[in-house]
């Protein structure tokens, strides 16, 4: 059994508890917040963009800490869940390394290259895990995409785009703060640079055009130049300003026998599909892929808990969520925000 501690109950912190309660083999053992009301169970008020509202928890035998040391001393915890703010997820998880537990952490894995190598540094050097919570790879239709790239089924990737683009979201304060969330790259098209990363390896150069605000892009197109001159991959994302679209992703994927495409939205309060994930074959035959977990707000994350729990299992790096890949990620975000204020390409 793996006893899990988890640090920051908001938004996230919650959906994670709900996925521990899924997945085998794992089981959340202590919590830790500065808040009295949720350290007693009242998880009334949280809320996101997805999944259930917060509600009362019965924690039972569950350890309750409102101060991160006493988290680290506990004997029953052997991973810590970091769900905190990305300000603080490399100190936290530097004390929770050097405390000798595994660290599952929320993306990004940090906001600055340096302070992830530190952390990748200390979890080598303290033989424990560090596992970064990029999810998207976890839903369905990014989960499809990257095993038929991978397997080869369809040949090989010559070309795909990427995009995610939200409203602004006005209830963070700080979000266009590069020393606290972070803004539009770090936070949100991160998701998409991992994922390239995946796909395609790292580049060897890009070049990116888009809107500063400040320190930090607001909106950004990119071109990722690669060793093989044939493979063109391109992403675009950021925040507008208008509230009717609070959210949108999707892509579309070319390889050598068939394209993927997929286009969803949050229109209106509502879900959109607007593409359904949708194969274009090479002989004009179209199909829709059946895909698990398409409905369920916590499918993806109860997957990637999975993940994690093999991973420290196997005891060997996870081949989607390895901190190493994370700041993979990391790096390509920084290294568009600088060919933005540059206006020029930079070399990765």
């Amino acid at each position: 059994m793996i006893r899990v501690g988890i640090v920051g109950i908001g938004f996230m912190g919650m959906i994670h508890y709900l996925a521990y309660q899924r997945v085998r083999g794992m089981r959340v053992s202590a919590i830790c917040t500065r808040n009295r009301r949720r350290l007693a169970g009242d998880w009334r008020g949280i809320q996101g963009n997805f999944g259930p509202p917060g509600t009362k928890m019965d924690l039972g035998p569950i350890g309750r800490y409102a101060d991160l040391d006493d988290l680290l001393a506990d004997e029953n915890v052997d991973l810590v869940d970091i769900c905190l703010p990305p300000a603080l997820h490399a100190s936290v998880a530097l004390r929770a390394l050097r405390a000798g537990k595994h660290v599952f952490c929320e993306k990004p894995i940090a906001l600055d290259v340096a302070s992830a190598r530190r952390m990748l540094r200390a979890a080598e050097q303290h033989n424990r895990q560090l596992l970064i919570g990029h999810v998207l790879p976890f839903f369905p239709e990014y989960a499809f995409a990257l095993q038929a790239i991978r397997s080869g089924r369809y040949g090989r990737l010559l070309r795909a785009h990427f995009k995610r683009t939200i409203s602004e979201p006005l209830w963070i304060k700080d979000f266009f703060n590069p020393q606290t969330v972070g803004g539009p790259v770090v936070d949100l098209h991160i998701h998409d640079a991992h994922f390239i990363r995946l796909v395609g390896g790292m580049p060897e150069r890009l070049f990116s055009r888009g809107r500063l605000r400040g320190d930090v892009v607001e909106y950004l197109t990119t071109q990722f130049v690669f060793p093989r001159r044939d493979l063109l991959i391109t992403a675009e994302g950021g925040v507008i300003p208008q509230q009717g679209r609070p959210f949108t992703h999707g892509f579309e994927i070319q390889l050598e026998k068939a394209t993927l495409v997929f286009d969803f939205a949050v229109i209106d309060s509502e879900p959109v599909t607007a593409m359904p994930l949708t194969v274009l074959g090479d002989r004009g035959r179209v199909t829709r892929p059946t895909l698990r977990g398409g409905d369920d707000p916590l499918a993806a994350f109860v997957a990637e808990l999975k993940e994690v729990s093999h991973a420290i299992r196997r005891g060997e790096p996870s081949p989607l969520l390895d901190g190493r890949l994370a700041a993979d990620a990391l790096t390509l975000c920084h290294k568009q925000t600088r060919s933005v204020q540059l206006d020029r390409p930079v070399r990765v």
